[in-house]
């Protein structure tokens, strides 16, 4: 069963394709990965999901219900815009009832309460949105959107500006509420958070979709052409390695993207001349690896030569 299902669906802004020819299906009960570099797509098919814009071509069925043609999304689909916006001079506890109440669940008062101490906030239910923090307001936020318990929860962005600690609850909160059988869609540029709790991985870029299926499956697509490595190497490069074709630098480890028919003992002893190695794995690449051999520069060049 698929809680939204997209059909050849294409956007235009005049001249642009927004989206173009983009099919795709969302598991029930799963939490699903939005991907994409800005300006790919992403945000214009989310809306077209929730119903604020419709596509030029193509059918979008959501819950099992068609979309097209038919006013703003139902009491069972909530979305949490990156761009933030709540009523400043309203009340924590004012503003939660008031967003439970437009989504048709009229006694919210347990369930406002139990969110509330679930992420921290009891001790401010009775402050004005003015007087919160940038993470308190985001979890307010984050709140007004799961109140009314969606079957659908759209997620654009939701971990930005948060700190560790918040960013864990955020991410133990989402899950949970897949274990309560929702559907999540989260549209992330944080591609560890994506790798580590999304189902299936969807990637969109100019307007295309790139990717789409389970992260194993993806990451397989892609070989196991890497090597993981942490390396003190007293400031010697690595990518002038020979069999080495590209170098992801994340600081504290580095990913060697390999040439076909490279032996991997043979660049684990030219590291060895470098310095000192210690750490070493043959490994599928990792999304933010894929991510960048899709939409980054060496990418763009390649498309454009």
């Amino acid at each position: 069963m698929f809680a939204v299902e997209l059909q050849n669906v294409t956007k235009r802004f005049g001249t642009l394709a927004a989206v173009d020819d983009l099919s795709l299906t969302v598991p029930a009960g799963s939490v699903y990965g939005f991907i994409g570099p800005n300006g790919s797509g992403k945000t214009t098919t989310l809306r077209m999901i929730m119903r604020i814009i419709y596509p030029n071509h193509g059918s979008i069925r959501v819950l099992g219900e068609d979309v097209i043609g038919k006013g703003a999304a139902t009491d069972r689909v909530a979305y949490l815009p990156e761009e933030r916006g709540l009523y400043r001079t309203m009340k924590v506890r004012e503003i939660i009832r008031f967003y439970a109440e437009l989504k048709g669940y009229r006694n919210p008062r347990a369930d406002i309460a139990r969110w509330l101490e679930r992420m921290g906030l009891s001790d401010w239910s009775d402050k004005k949105v003015t007087a919160l923090s940038k993470g308190m307001a985001q979890k307010v936020q984050f709140i007004c959107t799961v109140i009314a318990r969606p079957e659908l929860v759209i997620l654009d962005e939701p971990f930005t500006g948060l700190d560790p600690v918040n960013a864990a609850l955020f991410i133990d909160t989402i899950l949970d509420l897949k274990r309560g059988g929702a559907t999540v869609i989260l549209s992330t540029h944080d591609m560890s958070v994506a790798e580590k709790m999304c189902d299936s991985i969807f990637m969109i870029f100019k307007g295309k979709k790139v990717l789409d299926g389970p992260l194993d499956g993806i990451q397989d697509a892609y070989g196991t052409d890497t090597i993981r490595v942490r390396v003190e190497t007293n400031g010697h490069r690595l990518d002038g390695i020979p069999g080495v074709t590209g170098v992801v630098d994340f600081g504290r480890y580095q990913e060697l993207r390999v040439r076909d028919g490279t032996d991997p003992q043979a660049i684990l002893e030219h590291l060895m001349k470098l310095g000192t190695v210690r750490h070493f794995e043959q490994a599928r690449p990792s999304l933010h690896d894929i991510f960048i051999r899709i939409a980054g520069p060496e990418a763009q060049e390649v498309q454009h030569a």
